[in-house]
């Protein structure tokens, strides 16, 4: 096996820090102290509204399968099976959106998404199942080719012990995010475990700090020596600790004295540390900071093009990773040539209505689009054929294409038919005498 790599050094063995021996990288703890993991990081409520808005908004968009046509153009292929099963049903037990929302969900926090593609006999694709990245390793066999391996607990296989399962690479749909091998994504949980681990330990010290009256901790003193030091620690935590024994009168007797130690959250800059805490978080998953609750910085002027940025910014390339992983997974050879996934972004990028109605004024005033391309657009019934509903009109007298300068030409006609008409009335009148030619 050695001396296999050893000549296939462009092809070495997939670096997969999520699963397997390596799992402890992923695992370990920050420099916070914090035990920093895809569950205990969804906790923090940054981190959840970033996976949020990201799942969802992937999840939400349409995703249509389209087909080369003979003219050159693009058509929806609602007749190929894949149509019905990516865009409305990809298994019996889920829909579209749940689906595409739990592959999301597992790319954001382990940097690799992973779904069992079910096929019949004829080799077509009939179903698609999540599988837990967790459990999944990439690995290579003796010969160089790609296999995956998914350990099955006894509560998914039905037995008393787990069991591992070898997948094919035609048969398992991999998302992979961003990685140092371009075959497995690195987490992005595990590469900002860091940043997270502060993040948890500034939101702990609050929930501490209020759950203890909101009154820093400290020291209680007493000139002599105590016999019992223990007692005394338990019966003030017993009557004065915790939210419930707020404003309480302390007593203090035999000379006891209380003296605070601790730096108050003013002095530890606790709000400003925490307000960084969510914007570092939403820097990794690339969201605009208004999108996670934070206005500060966003005001009537810019927020709209923030909106737009992260649509260009952030949501493109995750769509992109999409496309072209069910392209490569879901087609075969002879498909690839006729067929292809898009996600429709039209939505995500909707002006206001005043915009929207402007813009496709200028669309119907230079003959791009059609009535019914806009009442497409805006989800409204269409115009049938004979009430001119797919004309295309150009700007001016909006008359179709086809009879441009047909206005000019009813001039010209219309001059000839009144120069006859003019030349028989002369001609009724005087027969005899000589036609005269009437016009300008």
């Amino acid at each position: 096996m050695a001396r296999f790599f050893s000549r296939f050094r462009s092809r070495d063995k997939p670096v997969n820090r999520t699963a397997g021996s390596s799992f402890t990288f992923y695992m370990g703890g920050s420099s916070s102290g914090k035990h920093v993991n895809e569950r205990s990081a969804m906790q923090m409520t940054a981190v959840y509204a970033c996976v949020r808005i990201l799942s969802e908004a992937v999840a939400g968009l349409p995703l249509h399968l389209y087909r080369y046509n003979d003219e050159g153009g693009k058509e929806k292929a609602v007749d190929h099976p894949l149509y019905t099963l990516l865009h409305d049903e990809p298994n019996p037990e889920m829909s579209s959106f749940v689906f595409r929302e739990t592959l999301m969900t597992h790319l954001l926090l382990y940097g690799n998404a992973y779904a069992q593609i079910v096929r019949n006999g004829k080799g077509e694709v009939i179903g698609l199942y999540p599988l837990m990245p967790s459990k999944m390793t990439v690995d290579r066999d003796e010969n160089g080719h790609l296999y995956y391996s998914y350990v099955h607990s006894n509560e998914e296989a039905d037995t008393m012990k787990d069991e591992t399962v070898i997948l094919r690479p035609s048969d398992v749909l991999h998302i992979p995010g961003l990685g140092f091998d371009g075959l497995v994504g690195y987490s992005p949980i595990a590469m900002a475990k860091n940043a997270i681990g502060m993040a948890m330990a500034c939101e702990e010290f609050g929930a501490k700090f209020f759950a203890n009256n909101a009154a820093p901790s400290g020291v209680l003193e007493y000139p002599g020596t105590l016999k019992n030091p223990d007692r005394i620690r338990e019966s003030w935590n017993a009557q004065y600790g915790g939210s419930t024994n707020s404003h309480r009168v302390a007593v203090l007797e035999d000379g006891l004295h209380f003296t605070p130690i601790s730096i108050s959250p003013n002095e530890a800059q606790f709000l400003e540390t925490r307000k960084f805490q969510i914007n570092e978080i939403a820097r990794i998953f690339r969201v605009p900071p208004h999108m996670v609750g934070d206005l500060e910085k966003s005001s009537f002027s810019n927020i709209e093009q923030q909106s737009l940025e992260f649509v260009k910014y952030t949501l493109d390339p995750w769509i992109v990773r999409w496309e072209q992983s069910l392209f490569r997974s879901l087609f075969n050879t002879d498909e690839k040539k006729l067929y292809f996934f898009k996600f429709n972004l039209d939505g995500l990028l909707r002006g206001d209505y005043q915009s929207r109605m402007n813009g496709y004024a200028v669309g119907i005033q230079n003959g791009f689009m059609s009535p019914n391309d806009i009442r497409e657009l805006e989800n409204m019934d269409l115009i049938p054929d004979e009430a001119g509903g797919n004309l295309y009109l150009t700007n001016g007298n909006l008359c179709p294409l086809s009879m441009a300068g047909a206005a000019y030409s009813r001039n010209i006609q219309k001059t000839e038919e009144n120069t006859d008409a003019n030349e028989e009335v002369l001609e009724l009148a005087d027969p005899g005498s000589e036609r005269k030619r009437i016009g300008r």
